[in-house]
């Protein structure tokens, strides 16, 4: 058994324009100054309503719910309307498509919610790469290890036959709580550094790279 746990945006695909802009439509709809753009990509991974409170802590629980429920209206509109774009990094497909051939078992644990991740996965025909989807709709907030106790349980694979990839700390140390190896990617939205403190136990900057370092983690 090898288990690959995946995070999602900053890891498998690219939607910072989206999310900057959808968090930047709901605070205005909510009377609310808008926080900047590298403040929301730094909140890239965490759930929701716990996104919305890293940026904005003095919000009222009404104001934040204000602000989480606007943020979903508008980015469920975006999708509908055909306007999003979560475009997959370099070499993401054939990295998934190769392990899987491999034996590899494939999972994520995403702070999107499950709406947002199957039709993300869809849109880019790789759904059926993954044995278990894990969401911030059903379990706490990374770094809180439910997603990834979930994604164990239902691969039936055990920590020591398992590696959290991811772009953020939340990843990192979500990992690092329960036991799991830990590789982080340099393409996300958390620098080196952070990833390397948080509990890394090496940073990658390519897709290949990224493949070869699975092989060394679990040969």
């Amino acid at each position: 058994m090898r288990l690959a746990v995946f995070d999602c945006d900053g890891t498998l695909v690219d939607g910072q324009a989206d999310v900057c802009w959808a968090m930047e439509r709901a605070f205005t709809r909510a009377g609310l100054d808008a926080p900047e753009n590298h403040a929301v990509r730094r909140i890239v991974g965490l759930s929701l309503p716990a996104a919305v409170r890293t940026l904005a802590p003095q919000l009222s629980e009404d104001q934040n719910r204000a602000v989480t429920e606007f943020y979903r209206s508008s980015f469920r509109a975006r999708r509908e309307e055909g306007l999003l774009d979560e475009p997959l990094y370099d070499g993401i497909a054939e990295l998934l498509i190769g392990l899987h051939g491999a034996g590899w078992h494939l999972a994520v644990a995403t702070g999107k919610s499950d709406r947002g991740l199957s039709a993300c996965l869809a849109t880019h025909g790789i759904a059926d790469l993954f044995v278990s989807l894990q969401t911030a709709d059903r379990h706490p907030s990374k770094p809180h290890p439910a997603m990834l106790e979930a994604a164990l349980f239902e691969a039936g694979a055990k920590r020591t036959e398992a590696v959290m990839i991811g772009d953020t700390s939340f990843d990192m140390l979500m990992a690092r709580s329960i036991g799991v190896s830990a590789i982080g990617v340099g393409w996300g939205y958390h620098g080196a550094g952070e990833l390397l403190a948080s509990g890394a136990a090496q940073v990658v900057e390519t897709a290949a790279a990224l493949a070869a370092a699975l092989e060394e983690t679990l040969p």
